[in-house]
């Protein structure tokens, strides 16, 4: 019997690739404007010009890049107003992905949110922007995950994606020497099933900081 071997224009490693600088982006580990190419794709990644061509495209159609009509690729350079708009989409979003999770927020959801909160102190502690802005993300999206709304999450990540450069640019700014306050009390609404509480804490948290970069 014979096999084919696979190849790097499979669909398994254009996700792979995919996968992998879409958590970079999301994450802040490529800044705001910073340029990328086909070619540096492909060499880093070991993969033929189709797999990081389908990426690209990819990553552009979720908002995460941008291509010039030159052919450029970069990270995009979010305007004030743009900024604006991504910040008051995480409040309808995650406010509302909050609320439906509330009802199914047991203690072992709690104590996990509790110990991902640990891990965001830490990296503060530690000054990693790009572990901070992971541990942040974890924190929301276990919450939310609570919600069983897929859709409404898959909205919401793909707004984290588009910011995720920005968020890295904020981070400086910030010069964050403790985890979020709000997290604290998204943590006790919770426990309390205090619906208003959270969905103050929540909004509070995802637009808070956002504001500083258009002030």
């Amino acid at each position: 019997m014979l096999t084919t071997r696979p190849t790097d224009s499979q669909p398994a490693t254009h996700d792979r690739v995919y996968r992998t600088l879409r958590s970079r982006i999301m994450h802040g580990e490529i800044a705001p404007g910073q340029a990328l190419t086909l070619r540096g794709i492909g060499k880093e990644f070991g993969v033929s010009m189709t797999p990081a061509r389908e990426t690209v495209r990819r990553l552009a159609a979720e908002g995460a890049l941008s291509l010039s009509t030159s052919g450029r690729v970069s990270t995009p350079e979010l305007t004030n107003d743009r900024i604006e708009e991504l910040a008051a989409l995480r409040a309808l979003l995650e406010v509302e992905l909050a609320s439906r999770a509330l009802p199914r927020a047991h203690m072992a959801l709690i104590d996990r949110l509790q110990s991902i909160n640990m891990t965001v102190a830490e990296m503060v502690t530690k000054r990693d922007a790009v572990g901070y802005i992971r541990a942040n993300l974890d924190f929301h999206r276990t919450l939310y995950l609570r919600a069983q709304a897929p859709a409404m999450l898959a909205m919401a990540e793909t707004v984290w994606l588009q910011l995720g450069p920005t968020m890295r640019a904020l981070y400086g700014r910030l010069r964050r020497t403790e985890p979020p306050h709000y997290h604290k009390l998204i943590i006790a609404a919770l426990k309390a099933g205090d619906e208003p509480g959270l969905r103050l804490a929540v909004r509070s948290d995802v637009t808070q900081g956002l504001r500083l970069l258009v002030s």
